[in-house]
């Protein structure tokens, strides 16, 4: 079990070493965060975290192709990983039109531009790194999958149903890392959980990625129109009870997860962590920070 809390950027320094100290103690193995160009830097704010913690994973899922030249996030990775042996996690993904081009950049042939980034990455390696990282990328469909099986360490997919794992595993196969988010929100009134739901969905379903891939699982145009309908809603985040979320999060395992990314939904980091101490419980074989 990790957390995905993209609730930590733009947040000052010290709390966000705070929450990873916080979530440490509590026993979760691994912290991921996202990127986006001209917001945040993955390998500054990782470093700072692992600065600040003594066990726990970080993971960029993802660091962008359109932040750096390759040879820079090969650069980086290799340091993370040198610094800090075992506890980096490199994933790499070429995000989303309508977010990249607002920079000014131009979103096109994104398989064909994973491809040559990787390719960049090989090349600016002149000899092994004393402590290799994995190196993940951020996929959704079955050509990016395949990518990710043939020339990386596996994949991390996000603002999925468990359906989704079970396809990915049989595209990944058996030998590479599969690792999920999952949006969580702990509100048991439908209504309210809902609500909350679609502040999260109401921005990634004016992603054409998203939006397509979900539309293979038996989505329709009516599902993903909005902020979402209720049967989409409930099969992105899974809100309830401890109990029900952990069920959820179970559906991903059996589906062939190797590792649990939860993201909680809150208004602000306080209550993300408030949600995570909340589950360590029920969620982790062993919670350190409730002995």
């Amino acid at each position: 079990m990790g957390v995905w809390l993209g609730a930590l950027q733009g947040e000052p320094a010290e709390t966000q070493r705070s929450a990873a100290r916080r979530i440490e103690a509590l026993g979760y193995g691994s912290i991921f965060e996202g990127e986006i160009v001209g917001r945040n830097d993955v390998f500054a704010q990782e470093a700072a975290w692992l600065c600040a913690t003594s066990r726990i994973v970080t993971g960029a899922g993802i660091a962008n192709i359109w932040a750096r030249h390759p040879a820079t996030a090969q650069a980086a990775a290799v340091a993370l990983g040198d610094a800090w042996p075992r506890r980096f996690v490199l994933g790499v993904g070429v995000s989303h039109g309508p977010v990249i081009d607002k920079t000014g950049m131009t979103y096109d042939q994104p398989l064909k531009r994973m491809r040559e980034y990787l390719d960049g990455m090989d090349r600016a390696t002149v000899a092994p790194p004393p402590r290799p990282v994995p190196r993940v990328l951020a996929a959704l469909r079955r050509r990016m999958l395949e990518l990710a099986r043939d020339r990386t360490d596996g994949a991390h997919s996000y603002f999925v149903p468990p359906e989704h794992t079970a396809d990915a595993r049989q595209i990944l196969g058996p030998d590479r890392l599969l690792i999920p988010e999952q949006a969580i929100c702990l509100e048991t009134d439908p209504a309210a959980a809902r609500a909350t739901a679609r502040e999260h969905t109401s921005f990634y379903l004016r992603l054409p990625n998203y939006v397509n891939n979900l539309k293979r699982f038996g989505f329709t145009d009516e599902d993903v129109a909005g902020a979402g309908s209720d049967r989409l809603v409930d099969a992105i985040v899974a809100w309830g009870d401890p109990a029900t979320i952990a069920t959820r999060v179970r559906a991903h395992h059996d589906a062939g997860a190797d590792h649990v990314l939860i993201q909680p939904l809150a208004k602000d980091i306080r209550g993300a962590l408030r949600g995570l101490e909340e589950l360590a419980g029920v969620l982790l074989p062993v919670s350190p920070g409730r002995r």
